[in-house]
């Protein structure tokens, strides 16, 4: 091969490495039992001591379908810290959200919160989290974060992948 276009092909190989789109972190986001029952959203302790980020949205599927959603108008948003909750169909009069469905027991949901990242700090753009709600020998939900993707810890909770 001529070293004219031998060095073409190099140039070419790392011109093509440099452009590719970094992969932006996903911060570990955190479900609770909210302060009216029901499943309550944040950012992890872990996620807090990175930084305060400023909360964009937040969504919950169930793999195939979005099941509510809130959003702030552009150019609003407020620091979303872990002591803060946003429960699940949480209504707030000036933002924009979607009606939500009812959950059910035993089944996985994932959890999507878009944020605006703080200048200089190193936290992420968005946080996720899956989790599902189980029901106790009472009769009453309880919120289970599902710390692994493993079927093991679905099935701890009683709650299954909705392709099952």
């Amino acid at each position: 091969m001529q070293p004219r276009v031998l060095s073409g092909i190099i140039l070419a190989t790392i011109l093509a490495l440099t452009i590719q789109p970094v992969q932006a972190r996903v911060g570990e986001a955190e479900v609770r039992e909210g302060p009216r029952g029901g499943p309550c959203f944040t950012i992890s302790p872990r996620e807090a001591r990175l930084g305060t980020p400023e909360f964009q949205a937040v969504s919950v599927s169930d793999g195939r379908r979005q099941l509510w959603a809130l959003r702030m108008p552009p150019g609003r948003s407020f620091p979303l810290s872990f002591s803060m909750c946003v429960p699940y169909g949480g209504r707030v009069a000036a933002l924009p959200r979607s009606q939500s469905v009812a959950l059910e027991a035993g089944r996985v949901y994932n959890l999507h919160i878009e944020v605006r990242t703080a200048r200089g700090r190193p936290t992420p753009p968005s946080y996720e989290a899956h989790f599902c709600l189980a029901r106790q020998r009472n009769g009453n939900l309880q919120v289970h974060q599902i710390m692994s993707s493993d079927r093991e810890s679905h099935r701890l909770y009683g709650c299954l992948p909705a392709d099952d």
